[in-house]
């Protein structure tokens, strides 16, 4: 009777190695994309600068940049206080030693890939548990050679701080835990992004006609859940913006009571279905619906997410981050096609269909390295703020301005440099005034600046062409951020610019 003991803990240990390989795999990807994409965009300037400040300016919160430049809806601050806090050892650390700030902020973009690759990975073990091993590989497999959801795995977005929430309530649903999936969706709802009702709602329903909960428990465990969570917010998020708040309550009153989020732009009601969901989930896409018709017990959890993502259609602005926690659970359906085809890949048709599947995952292998180029060549600012630096080591103070283009492109709190180095983000600043400022350095989209010098050009992805050879794609690129270099100043001009096209 021992051996067969021994044998199942190997077995059992084996296993748990395994699942830590796809777990490191996994991060190993995210962390890959972090580092070689390591600034931050307009959407996620918010999270960003909130840490930043956390970490450097703690309770100055005079000081915090957010009181400055608001933007247009509030965000919470939980969020950007929960990295932060983890990070903070790390940060003390790279302070005393006098590490550049653009160090911290890859700390924090990693802590945050890895809280949301836990959350996925809770996910990972209940699909093992509840569908088989190779439905587990294969879900690892599919998200792996997708480019979109681990390169924004690390993304300081509300949506991926909400994210984390809904892959931990997909767990839950999975393990029977049906109060407990509604409470994490109501959190993430409540604290993160308002739009998770639309998810919240369909799971909750599905639900209460399956009878796996009463409406009187279902009612006494979201109420109070929703009041603690709303109280949260509100305390914390209070007293960082000054007045009474909650700002979840103010994005869903702007962009669902006034539609003012269509102001971004708009697309077609089927966008999701048409371009986003097939750009970002690519062989799996086909592959979920395949694995609804195939395996009937991934229905009851596939249909509310999909009602989620026919809901959000109706806002005529349309972002794939507001629907990337509908990826998961589709990744998933796509796991029990691709492990069907993977069984019966020796019998007649099915080989050839085992065949084609293969092809896809090494076509979608090749569209996510193409995307991680266009995106690795996404942020100009961020690379023409770090190539002045280096250009200009003198120790004469110097004040860069930094446009509303190039802040959006890439720069960030986390990438400015000590004394003698000043930053400038005020807007409303005409060309024409430029030559009446005392600025040092410009960072500008514009090519030419009366008074100054373009000193040299950074840049940017623009499209991607086809051509009649290997590679079949060709990425465009253009000038995007101009380096500017006041004309008044003689030791400016006595360094070695490269000069602007």
């Amino acid at each position: 009777m021992a051996r067969p003991k021994a044998a199942a803990a190997s077995s059992g240990s084996g296993g748990c190695l395994a699942g830590w390989g796809w777990d490191l795999m996994l991060g190993s990807i995210a962390a890959f994309y972090a580092v070689m994409a390591p600034y931050t965009k307009v959407e996620e300037s918010f999270n960003v600068q909130a840490m930043h400040d956390i970490l450097y300016h703690t309770y100055h919160i005079k000081k915090y940049d957010h009181l400055e430049f608001p933007g247009v809806v509030p965000r919470t601050f939980i969020g950007a206080f929960v990295i932060s806090i983890f990070s903070s050892p790390a940060v003390f650390v790279m302070r005393l030693l006098h590490v550049p700030k653009f160090y911290s902020l890859l700390t924090v973009r990693l802590l945050l890939s890895f809280v949301t690759l836990l959350s996925l990975r809770l996910l990972r073990v209940q699909v093992k548990k509840k569908f088989g091993h190779q439905a587990e590989v294969f879900f690892v497999i599919l998200t792996a050679i997708q480019f979109h959801l681990l390169f924004y795995s690390s993304r300081p977005l509300p949506n991926i701080f909400a994210l984390a929430l809904v892959n931990l309530a997909y767990s839950l649903w999975f393990n029977g835990s049906n109060l407990c999936t509604l409470q994490a969706l109501i959190a993430a709802a409540i604290i993160f992004r308002c739009d998770i009702i639309l998810l919240l709602g369909p799971i909750g329903l599905a639900l209460l006609l399956s009878r796996s909960v009463s409406l009187l428990e279902a009612v006494k465990y979201c109420v109070s859940t929703a009041l603690i969570c709303i109280g949260f917010t509100v305390l914390i998020d209070s007293i960082m913006w000054r007045r009474i708040l909650w700002p979840e309550f103010e994005v869903l009153w702007f962009n669902s009571v006034l539609n003012r989020s269509s102001e971004w732009g708009t697309h077609s009601i089927h966008w999701y279905f048409t371009s986003a969901l097939p750009r970002s989930m690519l062989v799996a896409y086909p592959l979920c619906m395949v694995g609804a018709l195939l395996d009937r017990r991934i229905v009851p959890y596939m249909l509310p997410v999909f009602l989620f993502v026919v809901l959000y259609s109706k806002l005529p602005h349309k972002e794939l981050r507001f629907i990337i926690g509908s990826i998961p659970m589709f990744n998933v359906s796509a796991s029990l096609a691709a492990s069907r085809l993977y069984n019966n890949r020796k019998k007649a048709g099915w080989n050839l269909l085992y065949i084609l599947m293969l092809g896809a995952f090494l076509v979608s292998l090749g569209y996510s390295a193409v995307t991680f180029m266009a995106s690795y060549n996404n942020y100009p600012g961020g690379y023409a703020l770090k190539a002045l630096h280096e250009a200009d080591s003198s120790v004469k103070e110097k004040m860069v301005h930094i446009d509303a283009f190039t802040a959006m492109s890439g720069v960030s709190r986390f990438c400015e440099s000590e004394y003698p180095w000043r930053y400038s983000k005020e807007e409303q600043i005409s060309i024409e005034e430029f030559q009446e400022r005392n600025f040092t350095y410009l960072l500008n989209e514009h090519h030419s600046i009366s008074g100054y010098k373009c000193l040299f050009a950074v840049d940017g992805f623009s499209r991607v062409k086809l051509q009649h050879q290997i590679p079949p794609l060709y990425l465009v690129k253009e000038p995007k951020v101009f380096a500017h270099g006041n004309l008044r100043d003689p030791d400016i001009l006595s360094l070695n610019w490269p000069g602007c096209p």
